[in-house]
């Protein structure tokens, strides 16, 4: 009799379709689409027209066709899919496990029924999340790397800090990283990619001490550490999202959205408060994202610095009494030194110094030397051996840094404004740059000896011709000097292209496009403060209508000195003669004296004078640093 009260199967069990259409209607009310919340997860940009361009480029990230460019067609779709027990994306999970920030989200704003809408167990996720094991993040930033055009601005990935993780332990965290996918030697192919979006980057987790292994003892890259300040709550949202971004790529841009550019999308996701993609609109250079975190007050907690093989193997050097540097480049040639008695009159903490630094060098050479990494390797192995033999623990060496960390450098865009005079006129000039550094800019917080610049221009006013003039645009500027000596003999380089101005015999001011690379070496020296001299031999092509046959082709040679008189004034000395071959045959004797004083952290006065051909300047001009 019971029975008959019971409603027929078919209505017993609820459809899946009726709860999904509440949500639907419920998300609509709530207008979640519209949500920036939603926007981050899917990385949309508004675009010009009002409508919204999602910046991941793999179809598989989106449930609806239309989700790269409708947020509430893809927000529908993700509804509908997570009642699906299908595979999705590139991970081919269900998706509410695929896309496990989504449906956190979602399941809070909507308050997902569970009986009408099963749960699935996100068992992989899990124990991914286990095996990170996470306390706090951290923000990691290898300085500039000026021999490989991938590292040259720096890189920037997160590290997942550990419960229970000590200073000893932290180097087995793991990162989170983003990098795009580019096949081994590319070369020029890079270049045009790269700034071009040719390569799909990915996220991935990689073990923190692979990475220092990369930048820090291979690439000789110091590492500095930035600890955040995100809550338990905020450090689950950020690997909630990262998991998500297993199933995406993007097309990689060089110079927009790299590295820095996606880490700090990561970081808004943990705390939407923050704006930070926001700032870059056109270039994201890794060391205006660190300066932008510390920039925030109280987000920053801490700050280390892990320095690199050769900023280590040089402070120890330098550490060294005179008369002892002779006992160390013996035992670094042969290890029996050790057992002579001339060594060992040497007091024991001299020996363990002079035994552990040489150890440090035979490592570095092992690593960065592989066709002698046999004989570095037993000659290490002889010295372990030696140093075994004194009982005596080697004390702390603490290593300092050579420049300041990266938030403590002046700002990449530049602009100024000077007075001058050219062949007997006087004008006046407003400029600016785009990125980055070069050589005579305030030192602190980039790499030594190098010189990045990209996007400069220049424009003049001519009293006598009363004319306005762009006097020189420049594509890319970049000079690495590489100082030789008995222990390190990198290359010194350069390559430099864009638009000036030249007087000759036939044309007063002429527009020139003008192409120089060149390699050479370069030699450090202390008579003042720190002097760096260099030497170049050089290619160089012009193209004007001031030549003949409107160009020329040639080369030559060049050298100088870049020279740091104190902390705030430096010097740039550099002169060269240059033969053209082909086209306007001719030659060139070049001349430049510089000088930059620097008054405030983002603010410096320059002087220079430039003598080419027939051709004299004087310029004074004052930088500001935005």
């Amino acid at each position: 009799m019971g029975l008959s009260f019971l409603p027929p199967l078919a209505l017993a069990q609820e459809s899946p379709s009726t709860y999904l259409q509440e949500l639907l209607e419920l998300a609509d009310h709530k207008k979640l689409h519209q949500q920036r919340y939603w926007h981050l997860l899917l990385h949309y940009r508004q675009d010009f027209l009002g409508g919204y361009t999602s910046e991941v480029d793999d179809p598989g990230f989106f449930q609806s066709k239309e989700g790269k460019f409708d947020p509430e067609a893809e927000l529908h779709a993700t509804l509908a899919q997570f009642f699906s027990d299908n595979v999705v994306g590139r991970s081919q999970q269900v998706a509410q496990c695929a896309f496990i920030a989504r449906f956190q989200w979602l399941r809070l704003h909507l308050q997902f029924d569970e009986t009408r809408l099963p749960f699935q167990k996100c068992e992989r996720f899990e124990h991914w999340l286990n095996e990170l094991n996470p306390a706090s993040i951290t923000m990691i930033f290898p300085s500039a790397f000026m021999d490989n055009p991938v590292s040259m601005f720096g890189h920037s990935f997160l590290r997942i800090d550990q419960q229970g993780q000590t200073e000893h332990t932290r180097i087995l965290a793991y990162t989170i990283n983003y990098a795009a996918e580019v096949p081994p030697n590319a070369g020029v192919e890079f270049a045009l990619k790269g700034i071009g979006g040719g390569y799909q980057g990915f996220f991935s987790t990689i073990p923190y001490y692979v990475k220092v292994q990369e930048y820090r003892d291979i690439e000789n890259r110091d590492i500095w550490e930035y600890q955040l300040h995100f809550s338990p709550e905020q450090i689950y949202r950020l690997l909630m999202h990262t998991w998500e971004m297993g199933n995406a790529y993007f097309d990689y841009y060089f110079f927009k959205e790299n590295c820095a550019y996606h880490i700090l999308s990561l970081l808004e996701i943990a705390n939407p408060q923050f704006h930070f993609t926001d700032r870059f609109l056109f270039w994201t250079i890794p060391a205006d994202t660190i300066r932008l975190l510390t920039r925030q007050k109280g987000f920053v907690k801490a700050i280390n610095y892990r320095p690199s093989g050769s900023t280590t193997l040089k402070r120890k050097r330098a550490a060294i009494q005179r008369t002892d540097s002779h006992f160390l480049d013996q035992l670094t040639h042969d290890p029996s030194i050790a057992d002579q008695k001339d060594f060992h009159a040497l007091p024991e903490p001299q020996q363990i110094f002079l035994l552990d630094l040489a150890s440090d060098y035979l490592r570095y050479k092992n690593r960065t030397n592989k066709s002698r990494a046999n004989e570095y390797q037993a000659k290490n192995q002889a010295i372990l051996t030696r140093r075994s033999h004194i009982k005596i623990p080697s004390p702390p060496f603490p290593i300092r840094p050579f420049t300041l960390s990266p938030e403590q450098g002046h700002d990449t865009l530049r602009m100024n404004i000077g007075v001058g005079w050219r062949n007997h006129e006087f004008f006046e000039q407003i400029g600016i740059r785009a990125a980055y550094h070069d050589l005579l800019d305030p030192d602190p917080g980039y790499t030594r000896d190098s010189q990045i610049e990209l996007g400069s221009l220049a424009l003049r006013h001519y009293h006598r011709r009363n004319q306005f003039r762009i006097e020189q645009l420049t594509f890319a500027n970049v000079i690495s000097l590489a100082p030789i000596d008995s222990w390190f003999h990198g290359p010194s380089w350069k390559l430099k292209f864009g638009m000036n101005t030249v007087k000759t015999h036939s044309c007063d001011l002429c527009s020139n496009g003008h192409m120089n690379v060149g390699a050479g070496g370069a030699l450090e020296s202390h008579l003042l403060q720190r002097e760096v001299f260099f030497l170049f031999g050089e290619a160089d092509v012009n193209v004007s209508r001031a030549y003949d046959e409107n160009h020329r082709v040639g080369g030559g040679i060049s050298g100088g000195v870049v020279a740091n008189v104190t902390d705030n004034w430096k010097w740039l000395i550099s002169g060269g003669y240059l033969g053209y071959l082909f086209g306007d045959q001719s030659d060139d004797v070049r001349m430049t004296v510089g000088q930059r004083w620097t008054f405030a952290k983002n603010f410096a006065f320059r002087s220079t004078f430039t003598h080419h051909d027939r051709d004299n300047e004087i310029l004074a001009i004052l930088h500001g640093y935005f």
